[in-house]
């Protein structure tokens, strides 16, 4: 097994043997907003997932989300993304974001535990995890600005 094989293989079984309350502890928080056509803006503590192993564990495990929390995926650079839901236990609205900061598409209530690929279907910078149903409460739409340090203005 090649050196790269094994630190992943190793870093996938200590995710495995992590609590999801230590985890939690380990990601940092930021504040991020957005910014809705109607005029209200809408706040968020995220924790942001940038490196491959946090973005591999994202919210798996996790038995709740509240209502004013969410994940963020920062990538490196513009590109089609596809998430899943294998290991999450809660729904999750998913909104993903290009470079500029704008939702270009949302996905409501995935399903917990489901194997589907949802696809951002273009290039996009980021992915906003929010707990299922916060979309339709908040009535964010595709077009709504997202803001946050990793999107340039």
């Amino acid at each position: 097994m090649n050196r790269r094989r094994l630190l992943l293989f190793l870093t996938l079984i200590g995710l495995c043997l992590a609590t999801p309350d230590v985890i939690a502890r380990e990601t940092r928080t930021e504040a991020l907003s957005i910014h809705a056509a109607d005029g209200k803006v809408h706040v968020f503590q995220v924790e942001i997932a940038r490196t491959p192993q946090e973005q591999a564990r994202g919210l798996m495990h996790r038995e709740s989300l509240a209502p004013d929390a969410g994940m963020l995926f920062v990538h490196s650079s513009e590109s089609r993304q596809s998430m899943w839901m294998k290991n999450t236990l809660i729904p999750l609205d998913m909104l993903f974001i290009r470079r500029d900061g704008r939702i270009s598409r949302i996905h409501q209530r995935a399903v917990p535990g489901s194997l589907e690929s949802i696809s951002s279907r273009g290039r996009v910078l980021a992915v906003l995890e929010l707990r299922g149903g916060t979309v339709a409460r908040l009535g964010i739409k595709v077009g709504d600005r997202v803001e946050h340090a990793a999107f340039k203005r």
